[in-house]
């Protein structure tokens, strides 16, 4: 077969797959786009129900110079960065240190991970009762255990010093399954000739983890890092089930102040603009900590 040939064969099978994936391509733009678009286009207008219908008033920029002064957002913007880079510190920690130890682990490894993605499995109401019976001052189990130890117990939910850190712990106990399952299949594909040839060639245990584990692994830890990111700003049910932003705003987190806004409220098009300055900053942490991990990658 000629060049001219082989290469008129590529192109049509590359044409033969765009064709193909373009009506599906498209549903998904369509289906991803407008709803953007259509929240850009509510975030300059005043929305007011009149008799059952929709009144769109023009606001232009009004709503968006609004928030600076509006003091929940300031503390759910606050709370929502404070949230996302404790939990998803510690989760990414604790999901590669159990991660390393199941890959080591030849008999029971099935067991080992089915215990440790429970967390994962159960739904997020049934995990703001349960937590909300254990934080619970009077008669839960955190405090009777404190108690039994000599310890005074708190109002872990209802001190505001106190309660975003008690939010955190719950969501690290909840999505530090993800971490580990995804790492885990990272650990597991990794080529293993390369450390048969570090042990014969002396390398230690730290040897191979600074410089042949964390190096392979960057990629996978940068997507497990965004997924968790995107996850983390978008954080509602926790804090709705436990504290519903309390006490005061020392749980309020962004999208607990759109829930506010649009639904309690009925702001429609100022809960639009913070949803758009919320859906920008999402976009622009995404964005940085792909670069910072594409240099990484480069630089090892």
């Amino acid at each position: 077969m000629s060049a001219n040939a082989a290469s008129a064969g590529v192109g049509d099978t590359r044409r033969w797959r765009f064709y193909t994936l373009a009506p599906a391509l498209t549903i998904y733009l369509l289906l991803a786009l407008l709803p953007i678009a259509n929240l850009l286009v509510m975030s300059v207008h005043d929305i007011r129900w009149v008799e059952g219908a929709a009144q769109w008033t023009y606001a232009g920029l009004r709503h968006f110079a609004e928030l600076p002064r509006d003091p929940l957002f300031r503390a759910g913007l606050f709370n929502t960065t404070l949230f996302a880079a404790l939990a998803v510190t510690a989760e990414m920690v604790i999901g590669f240190f159990l991660a390393l130890l199941v890959s080591r682990i030849v008999a029971g490894r099935v067991v080992y991970r089915t215990i440790f993605l429970l967390p994962i499995l159960i739904p997020g109401i049934v995990i703001g009762a349960i937590w909300k019976l254990m934080y619970n001052p009077d008669f839960g189990i955190i405090n009777q255990v404190l108690g039994a130890v000599g310890l005074n117990g708190h109002d872990w939910l209802g001190d505001g010093t106190l309660a975003l850190a008690s939010v955190i712990v719950v969501d690290i106990w909840h999505w530090t399954p993800f971490v580990f399952l995804l790492l885990l299949a990272g650990l597991e594909s990794l080529p293993q000739d390369v450390y048969e040839a570090a042990k014969m060639d002396g390398a230690s245990a730290w040897s191979e983890l600074r410089y042949l584990t964390f190096p392979m692994m960057l990629p996978t830890l940068a997507v497990t890092l965004v997924f968790r990111l995107i996850v983390s700003f978008k954080v509602f049910d926790e804090v709705y089930l436990l504290t519903g932003g309390g006490p005061g705003t020392a749980t309020e987190v962004v999208s607990f102040t759109i829930y506010r806004r649009f639904f309690t409220e009925d702001r429609m098009g100022y809960g639009s603009a913070i949803s758009v300055v919320a859906l920008f900053l999402l976009t622009l942490v995404i964005v940085l900590c792909l670069a910072s991990s594409r240099r990484r990658a480069r630089a090892a």
